[in-house]
């Protein structure tokens, strides 16, 4: 199995442009002066990835209060994401990154391990940047279920 590319605290975070689900654009760079919690996810709508998305939009107000803005990125088309925000009210960004090149320069596209066999995809990750576009933290292989609870913590947040 080849090694992905995996980012570190310190290293900057890669920037983009990239389409949003409500029809716009967002800039990494727009977001400079506010810290962020980019986390990447591999298909909308599924169990994992709802269950993902609902935790972030419960806990937005949480985030939100303490200086975090939230944007999930996956390889979803635009209008899967605009009926993934609909179906289950998402109130944060989501971007889409059809050809994978942001989701691989964050080392979240690439080799995994699924079912015991080496495929490639979207590696289940969360990257928090601060306000001058530095990683801070850099999760690879989190699960669905519990993360948003965990990220709190060991952002000390609760």
């Amino acid at each position: 199995m080849t090694e992905n590319v995996r980012l570190a605290p310190g290293d900057a975070a890669p920037d983009f442009s990239l389409p949003t689900a409500d029809g716009g654009t967002l800039h990494l760079s727009d977001l400079r002066g506010k810290k962020v919690v980019l986390y990447a996810y591999p298909a909308a709508m599924t169990p994992g990835c709802t269950t993902q998305a609902c935790d972030f939009r419960d806990s937005l107000a949480s985030l939100t209060a303490k200086g975090y803005a939230v944007v999930g990125i996956s390889p979803d088309a635009p209008a899967k994401l605009a009926k993934f925000v609909e179906r289950d009210a998402i109130t944060f960004p989501l971007v889409s990154d059809q050809d994978k090149a942001v989701l691989t320069s964050y080392g979240a596209f690439g080799e995994k391990k699924n079912y015991g066999k080496v495929v490639q995809g979207v590696i289940r990750s969360t990257f928090v940047i601060d306000e001058k576009g530095q990683i801070e933290h850099a999760f690879y292989n989190v699960k669905a279920t519990g993360h948003v609870a965990k990220l709190r913590r060991d952002l000390k947040l609760d």
